[in-house]
């Protein structure tokens, strides 16, 4: 009898400590990462996406639809990290968590797509494959493994406000960058110019009387551009960088926090 309460308090106590599919209660940086990690970007490649990870989903009882294309894709928003309490398991995607690897999970971003993420801090960038969903907590936008959030330098914070930019590469091979052609780099400066993207708005009618507005303002002609929804409006072309920076804090302190410098085709 007691050899029996023994092998049951041992039973209870392994279980314990499990929570969920998962060893740890809380997430955490690993005790002691590799001395190098690597730090290359993920090479972003033709991938057909997997039906297993573009099914619609529910987390929390909310119902989530992944987008039929990544093409066009930008974002700003919050970036998070996730690390050890994950690392070795299971993707939605299938494949096997590594956060010592260029990847990231993103609600819903077709499995698997290729990101750049932003870091607006510090403007440090990562190419990342997304592979898993999430995050699900607040109004973060994307969650990075460790060695990614360790190359955007946002270990310290946790958290970090970030654009993503879609990579998206097609059959044939050819790139596009948030819906823009990526040329070879040595056509990219002749056919790109600087912009200073304003805003992102869903309200036409108003992002064009802004965009009016700004026009008279500033006496810069203005892009719109349009996917799902959402219209983004750029000042431009600017030929002085310093102008651009200048226009960047003016609108910041105008209200319009978003705006930031980007080289784009005219």
């Amino acid at each position: 009898m007691k050899l029996l309460t023994y092998a049951l308090v041992l039973i209870l106590a392994g279980c314990a400590t499990q929570h969920g599919r998962y060893s740890q209660r809380n997430d955490s940086a690993p005790a002691r990462p590799p001395s190098a990690i690597r730090l290359a970007d993920a090479q972003p490649v033709y991938v057909p996406y997997t039906p297993r990870g573009n099914a619609p989903y529910k987390v929390f009882g909310r119902a989530y639809q992944p987008m039929q294309s990544a093409r066009d894709y930008s974002e700003t928003g919050e970036a998070s990290w996730y690390g050890q309490k994950f690392h070795g398991h299971l993707t939605s995607n299938g494949e096997v968590y590594d956060m010592y690897a260029m990847t990231a999970a993103h609600k819903t971003l077709p499995l698997p797509s290729f990101v750049r993420v932003t870091n607006q801090v510090n403007n440090k960038q990562v190419i990342v494959r997304v592979n898993d969903r999430g995050p699900f907590h607040g109004n973060r936008v994307i969650d990075l493994s460790y060695a990614a959030a360790l190359k955007l330098d946002m270990l310290k914070t946790g958290t970090a406000k970030v654009r993503i930019d879609s990579i998206y590469v097609d059959e044939n091979g050819s790139m596009m960058i948030a819906g823009e052609p990526s040329l070879p780099p040595e056509q990219q400066e002749a056919a790109k110019a600087l912009f200073v993207q304003v805003a992102a708005l869903s309200d036409e009618s108003k992002v064009r009387q802004l965009a009016r507005g700004l026009e008279n303002l500033y006496q810069l002609p203005t892009q719109l551009l349009a996917f799902n929804g959402v219209y983004r409006l750029r000042l431009g072309p600017i030929e002085d960088k310093n102008a651009a920076t200048d226009l960047v804090e003016e609108l910041k302190r105008s209200g319009y926090q978003g705006a930031y410098q980007l080289y784009a085709p005219h």
